[in-house]
């Protein structure tokens, strides 16, 4: 596990993806890449992300990026969620966590005094240069979405 900073080489992927088939960070060469890594499909703060991410679509297409978002969760979970909140987003499923170590975001978490691994809410931005150009950790969803597009477009 590390933790990635800026300028940093993306760490590659090739995982399955909603609706089939896999995405990879390869198939996106020359363009800026939105990575958002999440807890869990269809819970609250997770369904805000990607309904941000999702009203924000046509603006990060426009501005060249494409927005892949990431959790533990499988295809099929990936299939609900976009098809109940009508979700305009790439979802990675990652069940064996090998991207969410690949980005240090695979952590110890702990509620309730219990302690178990989940995923720490983190977008990166990869550029053109497949060279990460921005990273945010520990997210606050509200606003977030609008942050990264800014943060898009200025490349």
């Amino acid at each position: 596990m590390t933790d990635l900073t800026v300028g940093d080489l993306a760490p590659d992927f090739s995982l399955p993806r909603d609706g089939g088939g896999t995405v990879s960070l390869a198939d996106f060469a020359g363009k800026a890449v939105v990575l958002y890594f999440y807890p869990k499909d269809d819970t609250s703060g997770c369904t805000v992300e990607a309904k941000d991410f999702t009203a924000l679509a046509d603006e990060f297409e426009k501005a060249g990026a494409v927005v892949i978002g990431f959790s533990p969760d499988s295809v099929k979970s990936h299939d609900k969620f976009i098809s109940k909140h009508g979700l305009k987003l790439i979802l990675a499923s990652d069940e064996q966590q090998q991207v969410l170590q690949a980005y240090g975001v695979w952590k110890e978490k702990s509620m309730y005094g219990k302690t178990y691994m989940g995923v720490e809410r983190s977008t990166f931005v990869v550029g053109r240069d497949g060279k990460v150009a921005a990273a945010w950790r520990k997210v606050k969803v509200p606003g977030h979405a609008a942050t990264v597009l800014e943060t898009v477009k200025g490349l």
